[in-house]
Order: C-alpha cells, then sequence, then structure tokens
C-alpha cells in the first residue's frame, strides 16, 4: 500500500504557475477552495497527444508569427450544428463513392462487351476498346 500525501493547493505546480502571472496582491485575494477549484478547472483540460502535432515560427520582416497545426480524433460530444454538418458531408461521400463506383463499373462492363465482340448499336461505338489496344 502506497502512502500519498496531499501538499497544499499552493504547492502544486499548475496554481504556483498561475500565481506567478498575476500580480501579488490578486494572487494572494484567492482562498484555497478558489484555488482547488480552479486547478481542477484548468487541470481537466486535454493538451494530449495529437497524430499531426506541428508548430513553427516564421520571421517576415520585422515580425515572427507562430503556427500549430493538430489533427487527430475529435472525443468532444458534438453540437446539434456539427452533427448535421458532419452527417450531411457522409452523405455527400457515400454519393460521391457510389457515384465513382457506379461510372467505373459501367465502363468497366463496356470494356468487357468490347472485349467479348459484342455490339449493342451496330455502327455504334465510342472508341474506348479501340483507344485501349492503340488503335485510336
Amino acid at each position: 500500500m502506497v502512502l500519498k500525501i496531499k501538499r497544499p493547493i499552493k504547492e502544486e505546480p499548475n496554481v504556483q504557475h498561475m500565481l506567478e502571472r498575476m500580480p501579488k496582491n490578486v494572487a494572494d485575494s484567492f482562498t484555497d477552495d478558489q484555488l482547488f477549484h480552479l486547478n481542477t478547472a484548468l487541470a481537466g483540460r486535454r493538451w494530449g497527444n495529437h497524430k499531426v502535432d506541428v508548430r513553427g515560427t516564421i520571421g517576415l520582416l520585422r515580425s515572427r508569427y507562430y503556427f500549430v497545426l493538430l489533427a487527430g480524433r475529435d472525443k468532444r460530444d458534438l453540437s446539434r450544428t456539427e452533427g448535421r454538418i458532419g452527417k450531411l458531408v457522409m452523405a455527400a461521400m457515400i454519393a460521391l463513392f457510389l457515384c465513382v463506383s457506379l461510372v467505373l463499373g459501367l465502363v468497366l462492363l463496356y470494356i468487357l462487351k468490347s472485349w467479348l465482340g459484342i455490339n449493342l448499336f451496330e455502327g455504334f461505338s465510342l472508341g474506348l476498346w479501340d483507344w485501349l489496344n492503340g488503335k485510336g
């Protein structure tokens, strides 16, 4: 059994860092209960690992600008609008996939028909089979 000794809230690293960035009179005005809740609220934020984490700076003339590109799986609950947009995008992607698959399937069937020498309309050809054979 490991015994954990709990330190005072003002000795927590997150709290110390937060208080150091404030004027002394403001930092001294917080009660331990307020600091505990602030620490809980701030420590609850997840700045965890991301699949894509690109950070850098760009110097332009006299100014420097920073950029951050983060990407990963979104674990948050979506708002109603975000959920609707997500469903709309998913439906569009499925429709696009089905359309591309249909066109590709029809082209493959047309090539198979031409390879077998079947003419649906006498004297009419799209020329795809001739183009694939290098005759077109």
